[in-house]
């Protein structure tokens, strides 16, 4: 399954995202003050810029930056207040590290200033539904862009979610997501999936989702998994958010055995260990059956 990730590249406005067989680690920087895990830690600029400096030396190979919470029952932030937060800090990030920057937003205008500050990727939860500019700034510019899935909005998405087929309903939705974006000029090598883990979705959802990730490597393009300190592994293993930390490698072992081609963690040096060591053991699994059927 590692295997696979040598094929693809992706690419982010003059950035080429390239897998040099093993995942991708996304370091996430949270610039709120009520994200579910380090809500307010890195609300303060210099604290943000000094963040990200460090989890690049943890062996960040992404950037993913935040102004706006997207936790379960999280209040949206307006476009000015977005603006505010992020643009300063993506600014002064893309000068101090040379990783790729994602700018986490549904909000064209706020990618745009992200992108103009030094951002390549955008990270939109809405995949492209919320805002019907973004496409366009998408396509115009080149980035990359992560396409979620979410089943409702995050002030929502945890009061009923609901599914008769998980896997076959996301899989419908990111064919339709890919289609709607190349119709608007976005090419394949741009795009990103993200099946959404805890985004509208109950402990169940979550687990079949990671017990069937290969399924969605179908559509060619790069998975990102994040479940780093969410919900569901407080479910599993009864631990608050900050005692998550082997929960989470638990699940990061198996989203990378399963397909995962970024995971999205907040624990960078620890999980970036967890990463290499499930995918030499994928890749050897895949090599031995190679040999028995040869």
């Amino acid at each position: 399954m590692v295997r696979e990730l040598n094929t693809l590249t992706r690419q982010a406005k003059d950035r080429l995202i390239e897998f040099s067989g093993r995942p991708l680690i996304m370091g996430v920087l949270n610039v709120t003050p009520d994200s579910f895990s380090d809500g307010g830690r890195y609300f303060d600029a210099d604290a943000a810029v000094a963040h990200a400096v460090r989890l690049v030396e943890d062996g960040a190979d992404l950037l993913d930056i935040g102004a706006e919470s997207t936790r379960p029952g999280a209040d949206a932030v307006n476009e000015a207040e977005e603006r505010r937060r992020a643009i300063p800090v993506v600014t002064a990030i893309a000068k101090a590290v040379t990783v790729p920057i994602s700018i986490d937003t549904s909000k064209a205008a706020v990618a745009q200033a992200a992108l103009d500050a030094g951002a390549v990727l955008v990270n939109d939860v809405t995949a492209l539904r919320s805002d019907h500019a973004m496409v366009d700034v998408v396509a115009r510019t080149g980035a990359g862009i992560v396409l979620m899935h979410m089943q409702g909005t995050p002030s929502t998405m945890q009061q009923a979610p609901c599914y008769d087929d998980v896997v076959g309903e996301i899989s419908s939705f990111f064919d339709e997501r890919i289609r709607f974006a190349a119709a608007h000029g976005i090419e394949r090598r741009q795009i990103i999936l993200d099946p959404g883990i805890g985004f509208g979705k109950l402990l169940v959802h979550n687990l079949t989702l990671l017990a069937r990730l290969h399924h969605f490597t179908q559509f060619g393009c790069p998975l990102l998994v994040g479940v780093s300190r969410k919900a569901f592994l407080g479910q599993l293993v009864d631990r608050p958010v900050q005692e998550r930390q082997w929960a989470t490698a638990a699940a990061v072992a198996m989203a990378v055995d399963r397909g995962a081609g970024i995971l999205r963690v907040h624990d960078v040096m620890a999980m970036k260990d967890v990463v290499q060591v499930a995918a030499a053991i994928s890749r050897h699994t895949t090599l031995s059956m190679k040999a028995q059927h040869a």
